[in-house]
Protein backbone atom coordinates (compact mmCIF):
# COMPACT_ATOMS: atom_id res chain seq x y z
CA UNK A 1 0.00 0.00 0.00
CA UNK A 2 1.44 3.37 -0.96
CA UNK A 3 1.46 6.24 1.56
CA UNK A 4 -0.93 8.32 -0.55
CA UNK A 5 -3.73 5.74 -0.35
CA UNK A 6 -6.36 6.98 2.08
CA UNK A 7 -7.44 4.54 4.73
CA UNK A 8 -10.47 5.72 6.60
CA UNK A 9 -10.38 5.56 10.34
CA UNK A 10 -13.71 3.77 10.18
CA UNK A 11 -12.19 0.82 8.31
CA UNK A 12 -9.22 0.59 10.64
CA UNK A 13 -11.42 0.73 13.73
CA UNK A 14 -13.80 -1.91 12.37
CA UNK A 15 -10.97 -4.32 11.66
CA UNK A 16 -9.32 -3.70 15.03
CA UNK A 17 -12.61 -4.06 16.91
CA UNK A 18 -13.19 -7.41 15.25
CA UNK A 19 -9.75 -8.63 16.33
CA UNK A 20 -10.26 -7.36 19.86
CA UNK A 21 -13.66 -9.04 20.08
CA UNK A 22 -12.13 -12.38 19.13
CA UNK A 23 -9.47 -11.83 21.81
CA UNK A 24 -12.15 -11.41 24.48
CA UNK A 25 -11.64 -7.69 25.15
CA UNK A 26 -14.76 -6.36 26.86
CA UNK A 27 -14.89 -2.97 25.10
CA UNK A 28 -13.48 -3.65 21.61
CA UNK A 29 -14.84 -0.61 19.75
CA UNK A 30 -13.89 1.89 22.45
CA UNK A 31 -10.41 0.41 22.78
CA UNK A 32 -9.94 0.39 19.00
CA UNK A 33 -10.90 4.06 18.84
CA UNK A 34 -8.69 5.08 21.74
CA UNK A 35 -5.68 3.26 20.31
CA UNK A 36 -6.11 4.94 16.93
CA UNK A 37 -6.54 8.34 18.57
CA UNK A 38 -3.29 7.66 20.43
CA UNK A 39 -1.45 6.85 17.19
CA UNK A 40 -2.87 9.85 15.34
CA UNK A 41 -2.32 12.14 18.35
CA UNK A 42 -5.87 13.42 18.28
CA UNK A 43 -8.87 13.23 20.55
CA UNK A 44 -11.25 10.34 20.22
CA UNK A 45 -13.90 12.76 18.95
CA UNK A 46 -11.66 13.73 16.05
CA UNK A 47 -11.89 10.23 14.62
CA UNK A 48 -15.34 10.92 13.16
CA UNK A 49 -13.58 12.86 10.40
CA UNK A 50 -12.28 10.80 7.50
CA UNK A 51 -8.51 11.10 7.48
CA UNK A 52 -5.59 9.71 5.56
CA UNK A 53 -3.36 7.40 7.54
CA UNK A 54 0.22 6.66 6.56
CA UNK A 55 1.69 3.19 6.30
CA UNK A 56 3.85 3.86 9.35
CA UNK A 57 0.78 4.82 11.36
CA UNK A 58 -1.07 1.71 10.19
CA UNK A 59 1.87 -0.47 11.25
CA UNK A 60 2.07 1.22 14.64
CA UNK A 61 -1.68 0.88 15.11
CA UNK A 62 -1.67 -2.81 14.24
CA UNK A 63 1.20 -3.35 16.66
CA UNK A 64 -0.73 -1.68 19.49
CA UNK A 65 -3.90 -3.58 18.65
CA UNK A 66 -1.95 -6.83 18.80
CA UNK A 67 -0.68 -5.90 22.27
CA UNK A 68 -4.25 -5.23 23.37
CA UNK A 69 -5.33 -8.57 21.91
CA UNK A 70 -2.78 -10.15 24.23
CA UNK A 71 -4.70 -8.39 27.02
CA UNK A 72 -2.07 -5.85 27.90
CA UNK A 73 -4.08 -3.06 29.58
CA UNK A 74 -5.08 -0.23 27.29
CA UNK A 75 -3.72 2.26 29.82
CA UNK A 76 -0.31 0.56 29.81
CA UNK A 77 -0.21 0.84 26.03
CA UNK A 78 -1.09 4.53 25.92
CA UNK A 79 0.67 5.33 29.21
CA UNK A 80 -2.33 7.29 30.49
CA UNK A 81 -5.50 6.60 32.44
CA UNK A 82 -8.42 9.05 32.40
CA UNK A 83 -9.99 9.80 35.77
CA UNK A 84 -12.69 12.43 36.15
CA UNK A 85 -11.19 15.65 34.73
CA UNK A 86 -7.60 14.38 34.70
CA UNK A 87 -5.30 11.95 32.98
CA UNK A 88 -2.67 10.25 35.12
CA UNK A 89 0.42 8.40 33.96
CA UNK A 90 0.37 4.66 34.65
CA UNK A 91 2.38 1.60 33.78
CA UNK A 92 3.88 -1.55 35.30
CA UNK A 93 3.88 -1.54 39.09
CA UNK A 94 0.86 0.66 39.72
CA UNK A 95 -2.85 -0.11 39.89
CA UNK A 96 -4.77 1.33 36.94
CA UNK A 97 -7.60 3.58 38.21
CA UNK A 98 -11.06 2.35 37.25
CA UNK A 99 -14.15 4.32 36.17
CA UNK A 100 -16.14 2.94 39.12
CA UNK A 101 -13.69 4.58 41.53
CA UNK A 102 -14.99 7.93 40.31
CA UNK A 103 -18.07 7.21 42.45
CA UNK A 104 -15.84 7.27 45.52
CA UNK A 105 -14.16 10.49 44.38
CA UNK A 106 -17.52 12.16 43.74
CA UNK A 107 -18.79 11.21 47.20
CA UNK A 108 -15.73 12.68 48.92
CA UNK A 109 -15.69 15.83 46.80
CA UNK A 110 -19.35 16.49 47.61
CA UNK A 111 -18.70 16.07 51.32
CA UNK A 112 -15.77 18.49 51.21
CA UNK A 113 -17.74 21.11 49.30
CA UNK A 114 -20.59 20.78 51.80
CA UNK A 115 -18.16 21.45 54.63
CA UNK A 116 -16.88 24.54 52.86
CA UNK A 117 -20.41 25.79 52.28
CA UNK A 118 -20.98 25.40 56.01
CA UNK A 119 -18.00 27.62 56.77
CA UNK A 120 -14.92 25.39 56.81
CA UNK A 121 -11.91 27.21 55.40
CA UNK A 122 -9.03 24.77 54.91
CA UNK A 123 -9.66 21.03 55.06
CA UNK A 124 -7.31 18.09 55.59
CA UNK A 125 -7.74 14.86 53.61
CA UNK A 126 -5.83 11.57 53.73
CA UNK A 127 -5.81 9.27 50.68
CA UNK A 128 -4.56 5.95 51.99
CA UNK A 129 -3.26 3.40 49.45
CA UNK A 130 -3.04 6.22 46.92
CA UNK A 131 -1.55 4.28 44.00
CA UNK A 132 -1.21 6.49 40.93
CA UNK A 133 -2.62 9.50 42.78
CA UNK A 134 -5.77 9.77 40.67
CA UNK A 135 -7.97 10.17 43.75
CA UNK A 136 -5.55 12.53 45.47
CA UNK A 137 -5.20 14.81 42.47
CA UNK A 138 -8.91 14.87 41.64
CA UNK A 139 -9.72 16.03 45.15
CA UNK A 140 -6.84 18.52 45.33
CA UNK A 141 -7.76 20.14 42.00
CA UNK A 142 -11.56 20.04 42.16
CA UNK A 143 -11.86 21.35 45.72
CA UNK A 144 -10.04 24.50 46.79
CA UNK A 145 -7.77 24.87 49.81
CA UNK A 146 -7.19 21.20 50.55
CA UNK A 147 -4.22 19.87 52.51
CA UNK A 148 -3.89 16.45 50.91
CA UNK A 149 -1.74 13.61 52.24
CA UNK A 150 -1.25 10.62 49.92
CA UNK A 151 0.15 7.44 51.49
CA UNK A 152 1.51 4.59 49.37
CA UNK A 153 3.71 1.63 50.34
CA UNK A 154 4.84 0.25 46.97
CA UNK A 155 8.17 1.56 45.66
CA UNK A 156 6.98 1.36 42.06
CA UNK A 157 3.60 2.93 42.73
CA UNK A 158 5.19 5.81 44.62
CA UNK A 159 7.27 6.57 41.55
CA UNK A 160 4.09 6.95 39.49
CA UNK A 161 2.40 8.88 42.29
CA UNK A 162 5.23 11.41 42.54
CA UNK A 163 5.37 11.73 38.76
CA UNK A 164 1.66 12.54 38.59
CA UNK A 165 1.80 14.97 41.48
CA UNK A 166 4.59 16.82 39.67
CA UNK A 167 2.69 16.78 36.37
CA UNK A 168 -0.40 18.34 37.96
CA UNK A 169 1.42 20.68 40.34
CA UNK A 170 0.15 23.82 38.59
CA UNK A 171 -3.49 22.71 38.81
CA UNK A 172 -3.08 21.83 42.48
CA UNK A 173 -1.50 25.22 43.21
CA UNK A 174 -4.22 27.02 41.25
CA UNK A 175 -6.80 25.42 43.54
CA UNK A 176 -4.86 26.63 46.57
CA UNK A 177 -4.25 23.03 47.62
CA UNK A 178 -1.12 21.21 48.79
CA UNK A 179 -0.25 17.54 48.20
CA UNK A 180 2.19 15.68 50.44
CA UNK A 181 3.33 12.17 49.51
CA UNK A 182 4.26 9.71 52.26
CA UNK A 183 6.05 6.52 51.21
CA UNK A 184 5.04 4.16 53.99
CA UNK A 185 2.72 1.41 55.18
CA UNK A 186 -0.67 2.77 56.26
CA UNK A 187 -0.25 0.79 59.47
CA UNK A 188 2.75 2.82 60.62
CA UNK A 189 2.81 5.96 58.44
CA UNK A 190 3.40 9.15 60.43
CA UNK A 191 0.26 11.04 59.53
CA UNK A 192 -0.79 14.53 60.58
CA UNK A 193 -2.64 14.41 63.89
CA UNK A 194 -6.01 15.40 62.44
CA UNK A 195 -8.01 14.84 59.27
CA UNK A 196 -11.45 15.97 58.19
CA UNK A 197 -11.87 13.24 55.58
CA UNK A 198 -10.13 9.91 54.94
CA UNK A 199 -10.61 8.07 51.65
CA UNK A 200 -9.21 4.76 50.45
CA UNK A 201 -9.42 2.32 47.58
CA UNK A 202 -7.48 -0.39 49.41
CA UNK A 203 -6.49 -3.91 48.37
CA UNK A 204 -9.68 -5.89 49.01
CA UNK A 205 -9.50 -9.16 47.05
CA UNK A 206 -9.28 -12.22 49.36
CA UNK A 207 -5.90 -13.92 49.12
CA UNK A 208 -7.26 -17.11 47.59
CA UNK A 209 -9.33 -15.43 44.89
CA UNK A 210 -8.15 -15.10 41.29
CA UNK A 211 -9.31 -12.04 39.30
CA UNK A 212 -11.28 -13.05 36.21
CA UNK A 213 -9.96 -10.27 33.98
CA UNK A 214 -6.57 -11.11 32.49
CA UNK A 215 -5.59 -7.44 32.59
CA UNK A 216 -6.00 -7.49 36.37
CA UNK A 217 -4.55 -10.93 37.06
CA UNK A 218 -1.45 -10.47 34.89
CA UNK A 219 -0.68 -6.75 35.10
CA UNK A 220 -2.04 -5.09 38.26
CA UNK A 221 0.47 -5.44 41.12
CA UNK A 222 -0.57 -8.06 43.72
CA UNK A 223 0.15 -5.58 46.52
CA UNK A 224 -2.67 -3.40 45.19
CA UNK A 225 -5.12 -6.31 44.90
CA UNK A 226 -4.97 -8.70 47.84
CA UNK A 227 -6.21 -7.79 51.29
CA UNK A 228 -5.73 -10.88 53.44
CA UNK A 229 -7.79 -13.99 54.06
CA UNK A 230 -11.16 -12.23 53.72
CA UNK A 231 -9.92 -9.15 51.85
CA UNK A 232 -10.57 -6.91 54.84
CA UNK A 233 -7.13 -6.66 56.48
CA UNK A 234 -6.27 -3.20 55.16
CA UNK A 235 -9.84 -1.98 55.65
CA UNK A 236 -9.59 -2.87 59.35
CA UNK A 237 -6.26 -1.07 59.65
CA UNK A 238 -7.55 2.07 57.96
CA UNK A 239 -10.77 2.09 59.98
CA UNK A 240 -8.68 1.90 63.15
CA UNK A 241 -6.37 4.72 62.11
CA UNK A 242 -9.32 6.80 60.96
CA UNK A 243 -10.95 6.41 64.37
CA UNK A 244 -7.88 8.06 65.87
CA UNK A 245 -7.32 10.78 63.24
CA UNK A 246 -10.86 11.95 62.48
CA UNK A 247 -12.63 14.34 64.80
CA UNK A 248 -16.34 14.43 65.49
CA UNK A 249 -18.20 14.43 62.19
CA UNK A 250 -15.16 13.29 60.24
CA UNK A 251 -15.88 11.35 57.07
CA UNK A 252 -14.46 7.96 56.06
CA UNK A 253 -15.10 6.34 52.66
CA UNK A 254 -13.92 3.09 51.06
CA UNK A 255 -14.25 1.37 47.72
CA UNK A 256 -14.79 -2.38 47.95
CA UNK A 257 -15.88 -5.46 46.01
CA UNK A 258 -19.56 -5.97 45.33
CA UNK A 259 -19.62 -8.92 47.75
CA UNK A 260 -18.29 -6.67 50.56
CA UNK A 261 -21.24 -4.27 50.75
CA UNK A 262 -23.82 -3.47 53.39
CA UNK A 263 -25.31 -6.97 53.65
CA UNK A 264 -22.02 -8.90 53.66
CA UNK A 265 -21.12 -10.68 56.88
CA UNK A 266 -17.45 -9.72 56.50
CA UNK A 267 -17.79 -6.55 54.42
CA UNK A 268 -16.77 -2.96 55.03
CA UNK A 269 -20.07 -2.02 56.67
CA UNK A 270 -19.69 -4.97 59.04
CA UNK A 271 -16.21 -3.78 60.03
CA UNK A 272 -17.55 -0.32 60.83
CA UNK A 273 -20.66 -1.62 62.60
CA UNK A 274 -18.41 -3.64 64.91
CA UNK A 275 -17.55 -0.35 66.68
CA UNK A 276 -20.92 1.45 66.86
CA UNK A 277 -19.66 3.93 69.43
CA UNK A 278 -17.15 5.20 66.83
CA UNK A 279 -19.03 5.13 63.49
CA UNK A 280 -22.51 6.27 62.57
CA UNK A 281 -24.54 6.92 59.41
CA UNK A 282 -22.93 3.94 57.68
CA UNK A 283 -24.04 4.02 54.05
CA UNK A 284 -23.32 1.86 51.00
CA UNK A 285 -23.61 3.24 47.45
CA UNK A 286 -24.04 1.20 44.29
CA UNK A 287 -22.24 1.58 40.99
CA UNK A 288 -23.91 2.07 37.61
CA UNK A 289 -24.46 -1.68 37.34
CA UNK A 290 -26.35 -1.69 40.64
CA UNK A 291 -23.59 -3.43 42.61
CA UNK A 292 -22.50 -2.31 46.11
CA UNK A 293 -19.27 -0.39 45.52
CA UNK A 294 -18.60 2.33 48.12
CA UNK A 295 -19.24 2.39 51.87
CA UNK A 296 -18.89 5.50 54.03
CA UNK A 297 -19.42 6.53 57.63
CA UNK A 298 -19.14 9.53 59.94
CA UNK A 299 -17.19 9.67 63.18
CA UNK A 300 -19.46 9.92 66.19
CA UNK A 301 -19.41 13.05 68.32
CA UNK A 302 -18.18 11.58 71.59
CA UNK A 303 -15.93 8.54 71.86
CA UNK A 304 -14.57 7.25 75.14
CA UNK A 305 -10.80 6.73 75.46
CA UNK A 306 -11.55 3.10 76.29
CA UNK A 307 -13.28 2.65 72.93
CA UNK A 308 -10.29 4.08 71.06
CA UNK A 309 -7.85 1.98 73.07
CA UNK A 310 -9.81 -1.10 72.04
CA UNK A 311 -9.37 -0.38 68.33
CA UNK A 312 -6.81 -2.77 66.85
CA UNK A 313 -4.50 -1.42 64.15
CA UNK A 314 -2.83 -4.78 63.49
CA UNK A 315 -4.31 -6.68 60.50
CA UNK A 316 -6.19 -9.87 61.27
CA UNK A 317 -4.28 -13.09 60.65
Amino acid sequence: MSPDVALTTRALIADAANRLTKAGVSSPVVDAELLLAHVLECGRGGLILTRSVTEDQVREYNHLVEQRCRRRPLQHITGLAPFRRLEVAVGPGVFVPRPETEILAELVIRDLKRRQQEGASRLTVFDLCSGSGAMTLSIATEVSNIDMTAVELSDEAVMWLQRNVAAHADAVAKAGSVVTVIHADVTSAKLPLHADVIVSNPPYIPDGAVPQEKEVAHYDPPMALYGGRDGMDIVRVIAARAAQCLGAGGFLAFEHADVQGDTAEYGVAAVLRSTPDIWERITTLRDLAGRPRVTSAYRTGVVSPRALDAVNITPAT
